[in-house]
């Protein structure tokens, strides 16, 4: 599972022009999920993006999580984070989950955020999305639950 996280002010997503979503500071976590992702890769990325301190301190240090600042998470399902672009000019997308077992994973990513008291707003599923933000920083990290 990867997670592509930016630290955002604000963030909102639409489909069809209409606002779905939409988020003051907090994180915008474009979800990526692959075919062979369990429940323990889901757990191992929703506690790193809870507890992982990239807000700034009152000293201007990145020091505090998500949690300790109440910050809200934007969550965007995005299927090409697992594009292959070794070979050509077009990517392949096999190492991407099939969508029903994706948007299991993913309801479930979204789910244990708010078992952990963020609260979420999501865009829609294989759905075209366009997705604003504000990134803060700018802070933009990837989480691979392969490194766990």
């Amino acid at each position: 599972m990867k997670v592509v996280i930016q630290r955002v002010k604000d963030a909102r997503v639409r489909v069809n022009n209409e606002v779905i979503g939409e988020i003051n500071h907090g994180l915008v976590a474009l979800v990526g999920i692959t075919h062979d992702d369990t429940i323990e890769d889901v757990e191992y990325v929703v506690n790193k993006l809870v507890h992982l301190r990239i807000f700034e301190d009152e000293l201007g240090k990145m020091n505090i999580s998500l949690k300790d600042v109440q910050g809200s998470v934007l969550s965007i399902s995005q299927f090409t984070l697992y594009a292959d672009t070794r070979k050509g000019r077009r990517p392949s997308f096999i190492q991407a989950a099939s969508p029903d077992y994706a948007s299991k994973l993913y309801k479930v990513f979204n789910e244990q955020l708010v078992q952990a008291g963020i609260h979420v707003e999501t865009g829609k599923f294989g759905e075209m999305m366009d997705v604003e933000l504000t990134n803060s920083g700018p802070v933009t990290i990837i989480i691979d639950s392969n490194d766990a």
